[in-house]
């Protein structure tokens, strides 16, 4: 053998020899970009009607391209990735900035770490009565939520000035 048949190309992102894939697989790119763990559960999530685009429901099947931007709701946020690359083989956690661009509005964020603090965030209904730990924690927010003073009557200044 010669030294020009050994040579190899490097792998591209896309995972295709030839160069860089214009289109992928919605469930595909979901798994490749590491949002869903298994490429079956990004199929059942865009099943679910999950996964959107312009507010629209998208199905597995659907090719994404780069520029488009993927709505993924994972209650209680809905999270909102721009496509970079459309690829369809899975890449290391490290290459994930060149795959995706997450712009996820702060609300969604927010509204993530009201959810944390209330103490629900991880309790999944039915799961019977909150432990002591859970109990002390409801507690805390219920007694700091009570400190803060709410106003039901008349304020002290002119609302419409």
């Amino acid at each position: 053998m010669n030294a020009n048949s050994q040579q190899h190309s490097a792998p591209s992102l896309t995972g295709r020899a030839g160069g860089e894939s214009r289109s992928a697989r919605l469930d595909k790119w979901l798994w490749a970009a590491r949002i869903y763990k298994t490429r079956t559960i990004a199929a059942a999530a865009c099943k679910k009607g999950q996964v959107s685009m312009g507010g629209v429901q998208m199905k597995p099947s659907r090719m994404v391209k780069a520029g488009d931007v993927v709505d993924v709701r994972k209650p209680p946020v809905t999270y909102s990735f721009r496509i970079l690359q459309a690829i369809e083989h899975r890449v290391g956690a490290k290459l994930i900035p060149e795959i995706l661009e997450n712009v996820t509005a702060p609300e969604q964020y927010e509204l993530l770490e009201m959810n944390r603090i209330s103490g629900f965030v991880n309790r999944a209904r039915g799961t019977g009565r909150p432990t002591k730990k859970e109990r002390r924690a409801l507690d805390d927010y219920a007694a700091s939520a009570a400190d803060v003073p709410t106003f039901f009557g008349d304020f002290d200044f002119d609302l419409e000035e």
